[in-house]
């Protein structure tokens, strides 16, 4: 019989992918903050080429910046960390000049928690390898690391299966192990 265990909190991440980065920022970095805890990590500008999934949406060229937060969370924190994101992304979204009643987007936030052991992605999107969380969010096993890196999985999105997404990803790791270290 297994024993039921409170697992070690995780590391907080959020890719921000946006055209129009003049709009929000750094102005959203402290609306940011305030709900997800402080910036510890912020990578510069990286070019989001392998997709061109969001084009329509969010104009090009799109840029994402990845961003870690400190404190550590408990990993169930996931769904509410997704739904204040969403919400925050309608926030900001403008007008569209179409007839249909809907903004567009500005910016895509896609918040995940990072482990030792895994990298897992929020989304409110059902597919056969995600498992349902609660409040219609699920999670996606992006990566696994194992054998000294992260490890790609068939269902990876290929941006972050990309070595330029995977070399802050290992930085923001380091930085969990450090915390995990300092906090016992």
């Amino acid at each position: 019989m297994s024993t039921p265990q409170i697992p070690k909190p995780g590391k907080l991440i959020l890719s921000i992918l946006s055209a129009k980065w003049e709009l929000f920022w750094p102005g959203l970095l402290s609306t940011l903050e305030k709900k997800m805890g402080k910036v510890d990590y912020q990578s510069e500008l990286i070019p989001f080429t392998e997709t061109r999934y969001y084009d329509e949406e969010l104009g090009t060229p799109i840029f994402r910046r990845i961003l870690s937060f400190s404190p550590l969370v408990p990993l169930d924190i996931l769904p509410e960390i997704k739904l204040w994101t969403n919400s925050i992304e309608n926030e900001y979204a403008q007008p569209t000049n179409n007839i249909a009643p809907r903004n567009k987007r500005i910016f895509n936030l896609d918040p995940g928690i990072l482990t030792h052991e895994r990298l897992v992605l929020a989304t409110g999107k059902n597919f056969t390898h995600r498992i349902y969380l609660r409040d219609g969010i699920w999670a996606d096993l992006t990566l696994i690391f194992t054998k000294g890196d992260f490890q790609n999985l068939p269902w990876t999105f290929p941006d972050y299966a990309s070595e330029k997404v995977k070399i802050h990803l290992r930085k923001i790791r380091e930085l969990y192990h450090k915390e995990c270290i300092k906090n016992g």
